[in-house]
C-alpha cells in the first residue's frame, strides 16, 4: 500500500500475523506496509479514534499498538502453503475453506486449538471432482491466496496422468484398450498385463481387451499410477420404464446427468442430500432393468418403499432377495452377501441388468462383497457418504465401480438441503477408582472395552439429554453390555443385533412418527436404516476409531430440520481420546467443525467429591473432639 491509501483493519491484521506477536510499533507497521513511520503512526492513532486499536507507551521505546479484540487476530484464519511438500498448514479454518480443502487434500491431522495439516497426493487430483483442469487450479488459488507455479505444475502433470489410458468399444463390440501414446502402451500396459487381459494388439497404442477382466485392467494400471477413463458404450439391457415422481434438485439432476455421461460412478454426499433419490433419477435415465446391492434387509426393505412412493413402478415389478425373501423382477433389491453366494449367482448372472446399485458401496472391496462387482452389470452406481476404508484401500471403490461424483459437501449445507452438524467431542472422567485402576491393568481390548463402559457417561449422557429436551436422540454403543446398563439407567428401548427384526422395525417406526424421542442403537444403526429426524447424536463408544463410523454415525444428524448436534464421549485420559480423534477427523475432512469440551457432569462430580471429602474430615474432627 501507498501513503495514499487507508490502513484496514484486515491490513492491521497481517501486518501483526508478519510480525509474529500480537502488537507492533509504528516503525514495524511502516516496514510491513511500505507506509513511511509518520504515516503509519497517523494511520494508527486513526483507528485508535475508531477505538479498533488501542495504545501502550513502552519506557525507552516506542509505544506500541494492538487490536482492542485480540482473538480476532488470534482466531484468525490462516492457510501456510508449503509446495515442495505439497503440504497445507491451517488454522482457524471456516467452513467454505475446509470444503473446499477437502476436493483437492487428504486431511493428515488436526490439533485441539483449531489446526490442521493437508497433504495434496496423486489420487487427490485424480479424484478430485472438477470438470476441468482450470477449475482446480482456480479453487487451490482461491485457498491459497496465491499462486504457485510448482505446485500447479506437479498438479497440472497428474490431472493429465489421469486421463492417459481409456477403455472404449470397438465398433464391432469389443472392448479396446487406448493409451495416449505409443510408449505407454509397450512399456506400461503391456509390461503389467498379462495376455489373459490383453488378448491381442490393435495398434501400437491399443489393445483388445478380454471383456471379463476389464477390472483387473483398471486396478493393475491405477496401482502403477495410470488411473483408466472408462468411456465404453454400456448394453442398456432389458428396457425398464420408468417415471420419476418427482424433480431431483439442481446438484442432483447433474450427478445424473454426469453419471450418464460416464457410464458408471459413485455419488458421494452427505446423509440427507438425496442419493438414493438421485439413484432413482439414474435409473430413469438408464432405462434398463435394475439390480440394487443392498448391506442389510432393513435398507432392502427401505429401498422397496422409496421406489414404490417416488417412482410409477408397481409392486409387480419390485422383488427382494435375501434371508427373508427370494423373488427376481425387473427392479430387484438383494443383499450383498446373497448375490455374492454361489448358490445364488447364477441366477443374477442370467439377467442382463441395465444398472447396478451398490449402495453403501464402501463394502465392496471386503472379499464377501468383492464377489458381487463380477456381477454383469453394464452400468454401475455407487452410493456412500463415506468412502474412507480403514484397510485405506477405498481406491478399489474406484476401480471397481466407478469415479466419484459430487463430493463438494459445503454447497449443499449453504443451500440448506442439509443441516451442518455441531459436533463436539466431550471429555468425561472416570465414574470411580476402581474403574480407573481396571483400565490401567487391562491390555489391549480390555482396556479399550474398560474405557468405553466408564460408568460417568451414563450420568453424561442423561445431562446432554436433559439439555435438550426437545430434541430426537440417538444413543450409539459399540458393547452389548453398556447398551443394556444404558437403557436400563435411562429407561430407553435398546437396539442391537439380538433384537428380532419385527421389533427393531416396530421401534424405529415409532421413533420416525415421535412416538419416541429417545433410542440406545448399536452397530445396526450405522447405516442402512432411515431415521430422518434425529437431532441429537450421543456416541457412547465406537469402533476403536473407525472414520467411516464416525461420518455415518454423524449423518444420523444430517438432516434439513432444525439444529444437528453430535456429542462424542471419551473417557479423559486414556487412548480412547485417540480413537475418536480418529473418528472424527474423516468429518473434518469433508469441512465439518469439530470441538472439543471437557464434560460439565464431571466437573460438577469432581466438585461435589472434593466438597463432600471436606464435609466428613470436618465431621469426624468434631466427633473425636467430642
Amino acid at each position: 500500500m501507498t501513503d495514499d491509501d487507508e490502513l484496514s483493519l484486515s491490513d492491521l491484521y497481517d501486518a501483526i500475523e508478519s510480525v509474529g506477536r500480537p502488537h507492533l510499533t509504528a516503525a514495524e507497521l511502516s516496514r510491513k506496509t511500505d507506509l513511511t513511520t509518520e504515516r503509519a503512526r497517523e494511520e494508527l492513532e486513526r483507528l485508535a479514534d475508531l477505538e479498533e486499536v488501542a495504545r501502550q507507551d513502552v519506557t525507552s521505546a516506542d509505544a506500541v499498538w494492538y487490536p482492542t479484540d485480540l482473538d480476532a487476530v488470534t482466531d484468525r484464519e490462516r492457510v501456510v502453503l508449503f509446495p515442495d511438500r505439497r503440504e497445507v498448514v491451517v488454522q482457524h479454518a471456516d467452513q467454505f475453506t475446509r470444503a473446499q480443502l477437502s476436493q483437492f487434500a487428504h486431511l493428515v491431522d488436526t490439533n485441539r486449538s483449531g489446526g490442521a495439516i493437508y497433504e495434496m497426493r496423486e489420487e487427490d487430483i485424480w479424484q478430485a471432482p472438477y470438470d476441468s483442469l482450470e477449475d482446480l487450479i482456480a479453487t487451490m488459488r482461491d485457498v491459497f491466496g496465491e499462486r504457485s507455479p510448482h505446485l500447479e505444475e506437479w498438479v497440472t502433470s497428474q490431472w493429465e496422468r489421469a486421463r492417459k489410458f481409456r477403455l472404449y468399444t470397438h465398433e464391432d463390440g469389443y472392448t479396446v484398450l487406448a493409451a495416449e501414446s505409443d510408449d505407454l502402451m509397450g512399456n506400461v500396459a503391456r509390461q503389467k498385463l498379462d495376455d489373459d487381459a490383453l488378448r491381442a494388439p490393435i495398434s501400437d497404442s491399443e489393445s483388445w481387451v478380454n471383456e471379463e477382466k476389464t477390472a483387473q485392467v483398471k486396478r493393475t494400471l491405477y496401482d502403477a499410477g495410470y488411473p483408466v477413463r472408462d468411456e465404453r458404450e454400456l448394453d442398456e439391457g432389458e428396457d425398464l420404464d420408468l417415471e420419476l415422481r418427482l424433480t431431483l434438485r439442481d446438484y442432483q439432476a447433474d450427478w445424473v446427468q454426469r453419471f450418464v455421461e460416464q457410464g458408471s460412478g459413485v455419488f458421494v454426499g452427505p446423509p440427507g442430500s438425496g442419493k438414493t433419490v438421485a439413484a432413482m433419477g439414474a435409473m430413469e435415465a438408464v432405462g434398463g432393468e435394475t439390480l440394487i446391492l443392498v448391506p442389510s434387509r432393513e435398507l432392502a426393505s427401505q429401498w422397496h418403499d422409496e421406489l414404490i412412493l417416488h417412482t410409477d413402478l408397481e409392486e409387480s415389478h419390485i422383488g427382494e432377495y435375501h434371508g427373508g425373501t427370494k423373488e427376481i423382477r425387473p427392479v430387484t433389491i438383494a443383499t450383498y452377501r446373497t448375490a455374492g453366494m454361489d448358490r445364488h449367482r447364477k441366477l443374477f448372472d442370467e439377467r442382463r441388468w441395465g444398472l447396478i446399485v451398490y449402495d453403501e458401496v464402501h463394502h465392496v472391496p471386503a472379499d464377501v462383497y468383492r464377489r458381487s462387482a463380477d456381477l454383469q452389470g453394464k452400468h454401475r452406481l455407487g452410493l456412500t457418504a463415506t468412502p474412507t476404508r480403514e484397510s485405506d484401500d477405498e481406491e478399489e471403490i474406484f476401480t471397481l465401480v466407478g469415479p466419484p461424483i459430487g463430493t463438494d459437501w459445503s454447497a449443499l449445507f449453504e443451500a440448506g438441503f442439509v443441516q451442518e452438524p455441531e459436533v463436539n467431542i466431550r471429555l468425561v472422567p472416570w465414574g470411580d477408582d476402581s474403574e480407573a485402576d481396571e483400565y490401567v491393568s487391562a491390555v489391549g481390548h480390555g482396556r479399550r472395552q474398560a474405557a468405553a463402559d466408564n460408568s460417568a457417561k451414563i450420568d453424561e449422557i442423561r445431562f446432554l439429554l436433559e439439555e435438550h429436551p426437545a430434541a430426537k436422540a440417538l444413543v450409539f454403543v459399540e458393547y452389548l453390555d453398556q447398551g443394556e446398563a444404558i437403557s436400563e439407567a435411562l429407561d430407553v428401548p435398546f437396539i442391537s443385533g439380538e433384537m428380532p427384526h419385527a421389533r427393531r422395525e416396530k421401534l424405529f417406526d415409532e421413533f420416525r412418527r415421535s412416538e419416541r424421542d429417545a433410542l440406545v442403537v448399536s452397530r445396526v444403526g450405522d447405516e442402512g436404516i432411515d431415521l430422518p429426524d434425529a437431532e441429537l447424536a450421543i456416541i457412547a463408544s465406537g469402533l476403536g476409531g473407525s472414520r467411516r463410523q464416525g461420518a455415518q454415525r454423524a449423518g444420523r444428524t444430517m438432516r434439513p430440520v432444525g439444529d444437528a448436534l453430535l456429542y462424542v464421549l471419551a473417557t479423559r485420559g486414556t487412548e480412547e481420546e485417540d480413537f475418536v480423534r480418529r473418528q472424527m477427523r474423516h468429518l473434518a475432512s469433508k469441512g465439518i467443525r469439530v470441538t472439543e469440551s471437557e464434560s460439565e457432569v464431571g466437573d460438577v462430580r469432581e466438585s461435589t467429591l472434593e466438597d463432600g471429602d471436606a464435609d466428613s474430615d470436618t465431621s469426624g474432627g468434631s466427633g473425636t473432639v467430642d
